[in-house]
Parts: C-alpha cells; sequence; structure tokens
C-alpha cells in the first residue's frame, strides 16, 4: 500500500508542477500589456496600473533628493537579505543532515535564477517602455530613468524577490512571516522610485514564485535523493523526513 501511494505521489507531483508553471505563464501572459512578438515599442499611457502608478509615485514626489538612493538601496537590501535568509536556511539543513531543506535551498536558488533568464527573454518580447519615460509629464519619478531599451515588463527585481521568498515559504514556513513581505515591500519600491508599473512587478512576482514552486515540485525527490547519496548521516535520516512540498 506504501508503495502505491509513494508511486502516485511521484506522478502527482509532475503533474502538478506543470500545472502551477503553466497557470503562472498564464497569468504573465495575461498581464502582458501587448505587441506580443511585434517590434512595435509598447507604452502604458491609460488604464488601473498607470493611474496606480501616478498614484504611488505622486505620494513621494516631494520627498527629499535623497531617498531615492534610499529607496532604491532598501529595495536591494530586502533582496540581500532573502539571499541570506536562504543561504542559512541551507546551512542549517547541512548541519542537521536535513535532506530535503538542504535540497530544496538548492533548487529554489536554481529556480530563482532561472525565473530571472525568462523574466529578461519576457522583457525583450514584450518591449514594454518605462512608466518614467511614457508618463514623464504626468508623474515625477525620484529615481533617474533607465536607458532606452532597458524594458520595464516584467520587473526582475520583483521576479527575484518573490522566487526567494516563495522558495523560503515553502521550505520553511515560519519564514513566510518575514519572506513574503520583503518581497513585496521589494515590489512595492520598484514603484514607488519610478522605474516599474505595478502591473510589471505583478508579473515578476507570479513568474519567480510559480518557476520556483514548480522547480520544488518536480525536482525536490530527485534533489533530496542526490543529497542523500553524499554522506552516510544523510542516508540514515533521509527516511524520517518527508518530500513535501
Amino acid at each position: 500500500m506504501r508503495r502505491e501511494t509513494g508511486s502516485g505521489t511521484r506522478t502527482a507531483r509532475p503533474l502538478l508542477a506543470c500545472v502551477v508553471l503553466g497557470a503562472g505563464t498564464a497569468a504573465v501572459a495575461g498581464l502582458a500589456p501587448g505587441g506580443l512578438g511585434t517590434k512595435r515599442v509598447v507604452e502604458v499611457k491609460d488604464g488601473l496600473s498607470a493611474s496606480a502608478y501616478r498614484s504611488v509615485t505622486g505620494m513621494v514626489a516631494d520627498a527629499p533628493s535623497w531617498a531615492a538612493s534610499l529607496l532604491e538601496a532598501a529595495c536591494d537590501a530586502a533582496l540581500v537579505v532573502l539571499g541570506l535568509l536562504l543561504a542559512w536556511v541551507c546551512w542549517s539543513a547541512v548541519r542537521r543532515a536535513d535532506t530535503r531543506v538542504s535540497a530544496g535551498a538548492v533548487l529554489t536558488g536554481i529556480g530563482t535564477v532561472l525565473a530571472y533568464a525568462a523574466s529578461e527573454a519576457v522583457k525583450l518580447v514584450v518591449d514594454e517602455e518605462r512608466p518614467c519615460r511614457v508618463l514623464v509629464r504626468e508623474a515625477a519619478t525620484l529615481a533617474p530613468c533607465p536607458p532606452p531599451g532597458d524594458w520595464s515588463f516584467p520587473s526582475n527585481h520583483a521576479t527575484l524577490a518573490a522566487g526567494l521568498a516563495v522558495g523560503l515559504a515553502l521550505l520553511r514556513p515560519r519564514l513566510a512571516a518575514v519572506a513574503l513581505p520583503l518581497a513585496g515591500a521589494a515590489a512595492l519600491l520598484r514603484v514607488m522610485v519610478g522605474a516599474h508599473y505595478p502591473h510589471d512587478v505583478l508579473a515578476g512576482a507570479v513568474l519567480g514564485g510559480s518557476a520556483v514552486a514548480a522547480v520544488l515540485l518536480a525536482f525536490l525527490p530527485l534533489a533530496r535523493a542526490a543529497v542523500s547519496a553524499l554522506s552516510p548521516t544523510y542516508r540514515t535520516r533521509s527516511a524520517d523526513l518527508p518530500d513535501a512540498p
């Protein structure tokens, strides 16, 4: 009976990973502002996202000049903290011979890198102009606008932050209360400084989160088995820890 259950779980995990990845892909495509596969530069001037962008940037329009550097540094700091949390989780799991978490931490890093590469590819397909260039007459921005050709959709920062945060939340649920708000703050800060529309950061978050979740679902049992083979200590502990997520 246990063998049948284990076999069913091993079959279900890749299928569930495909569902998660497919849903994430569909969501990102749905958030894309148009122009997929065309050479036309997309400029978003109207709609809910543009309106929200004006509102958010308007909240900090009167901030002092040094606020831009502070907010950009805070966004980068959030990514650094998430990366350090993942490294700490991995190291503590290695010390405890916890194959599930140590393998999952490595997979989270791999999934995040893959999501970042995908976000760069999507940027080249969508060609969405930065809001700080399109709405320059309507919304004052704190940070300097990135150069032309540095496209806006999706947000790389949000992709990285969400990928790391989702991985941490799945591997160590107690860290979700720290990791997920950090990722949300990193995404919001990119809008506040004027670098992205809200739909850019939302798409990046969906892309990063779904990619990491799919990688963990599909490959965690294999990665755990590989880690278990590295030392007798891992082999003796591997049977005591479940494969979830």
